[in-house]
């Protein structure tokens, strides 16, 4: 479990998260190879994007009863996965340096965390730079190669 204090902010807060977890295609899925196009293959667009996504909880949606949101979330992306199997893969490097996308099912990176914060104490404009980003979202040990890593990696916070 991992906890961080922001010291850049005004706001101070604590994240907690538990171990990163491969969450593979609920069903096997084709084990192929898939040839990134020219365009996605330049050697200047070889790294990650940092995306956040904060999503307001509605008390008036109902799951049917009283479901924990992350095995819903982890079961949802199981069940993506199955047709969007490529995501589950690894980016390789073939001859020429040419990308590829090895499907291997080995799945996406999942890490579960709680912050003791609420989107209301951010503010009304969330729009970047984004304060305490870097606390919030988590770079795991080992994860941060483009080749032969996780071509996703989720947090649920």
């Amino acid at each position: 479990m991992d906890s961080i204090k922001p010291s850049s902010s005004q706001l101070v807060f604590t994240v907690r998260r538990q171990n990163a977890e491969l969450i593979a295609p609920a069903k096997p899925t084709p084990r192929e190879t898939k040839f990134l196009s020219d365009i996605d293959d330049q050697e200047g667009l070889r790294f990650q994007i940092p995306v956040i996504n904060f999503y307001r909880k509605d008390s008036d949606i109902s799951t049917g009863g009283n479901h924990d949101p992350v095995k819903v979330i982890k079961k949802a992306i199981a069940e993506t996965l199955v047709f969007y199997y490529p995501f589950a893969g690894r980016l390789r490097e073939g001859n020429g340096r040419k990308l590829m996308v090895d499907c291997t099912g080995e799945g996406v990176m999942f890490v579960e965390a709680d912050a003791d914060v609420t989107l209301e104490q951010f503010g009304d404009e969330l729009q970047p730079p984004f304060p305490c980003l870097e606390e919030l979202l988590y770079d795991v040990p080992g994860s941060a190669e483009v080749l032969n890593s996780p071509l996703l990696l989720i947090q649920c916070d």
